[in-house]
């Protein structure tokens, strides 16, 4: 286990501490259940890995000892399922992203292996957004032929319980999935400055505060669309779309994109918690998620 110290950002002549985080996790397939392989934790990136039922996905959870993120900080996590090995990740608790200093951004990158025959589930909390707050992430996702895959993100704008108004902010999010070296998802989202006035747009959320995205590539993808958009209901809606190996027919595997939007993160867990209990059979509902 390797600690660093953050490097300083200037800001207005005053130097101020920002965090440096990594985390790194493999799992392996060996005697029946699926275990750790290789682990690496540096700054404030911590891993935890509870114990879970005989037979179960291998359940890693991301900590952020800071607390939350800010322009200047930056988190880098990386895992990967070894052949025939199952994985869920989750969130100790909902990541926030505070209010930036000038043009500074936190960063958040996110790399994703998963090998022949392996499952990976990433379900980490809803990430939370105050105002003036500015964040930029990166998903980079590897599979192999046989893998499976889900991907659930829920972002949040300000909490209403708590009477907080997102009017000024910037959000960036890149996703790239390739299976075999070809890419099968891309997407980029960027909201911001005037994040309010997005919102309240109808092609956008609304006037919703909280969203979620889920990505789901295995065999069973299609067969759930129809329960996925019956959970959803008029809060977004899902779709199907099936791959294709290079120079074949379609095989088995295919892709379920589902796009969530609700008035509040409460309205949004009512809608994930099952949502997730559907598609994830295997691992359910990860334990660190308050439900």
């Amino acid at each position: 286990m390797t600690f660093v110290c953050p490097r300083p950002v200037e800001t207005s002549g005053v130097a101020l501490q920002r965090v440096r985080g990594s985390g790194r996790l493999s799992v392996k397939f060996a005697a029946g259940e699926s275990r750790i392989d290789r682990l690496f934790q540096e700054g404030s990136a911590r891993l935890r890995v509870p114990r879970v039922a005989k037979g179960m996905p291998l359940e890693a959870v991301l900590i952020n000892t800071a607390g939350g993120l800010t322009g200047g900080d930056l988190i880098d996590w990386s895992f990967e399922a070894g052949e025939g090995a199952s994985m869920t990740l989750a969130t100790q608790a909902c990541e926030k992203t505070y209010k930036a200093q000038g043009e500074s951004e936190a960063r958040v990158s996110v790399r994703l292996t998963l090998r022949r025959d392996s499952m990976l589930a990433w379900l980490p909390q809803e990430t939370i957004l105050f105002d003036r707050s500015r964040l930029s992430r990166t998903f980079e996702v590897e599979m192999a032929v046989g893998s499976r895959l889900l991907m659930v993100e829920p972002v949040v704008f300000g909490r209403r319980a708590m009477d907080e108004t997102v009017t000024e902010a910037l959000f960036r999010d890149r996703w790239r999935i390739r299976r075999d070296g070809r890419l099968l998802h891309a997407e980029e989202m960027r909201l911001g400055p005037d994040v309010a006035a997005a919102l309240r747009r109808a092609a956008v959320a609304g006037g919703g505060t909280a969203m979620a995205t889920l990505v789901m590539v295995a065999p069973e993808a299609e067969a759930k669309l129809a329960a996925v958009r019956e959970l959803i209901g008029a809060s977004g809606g899902a779709s199907h779309m099936p791959m294709r190996l290079a120079g074949s027919a379609p095989d088995e595997t295919g892709k379920l994109l589902a796009r969530i939007v609700a008035t509040d993160s409460y309205q949004l867990r009512k809608i994930l918690v099952p949502l997730i209990r559907l598609v994830h059979p295997s691992g359910g509902v990860p334990k660190v998620w308050s439900i």
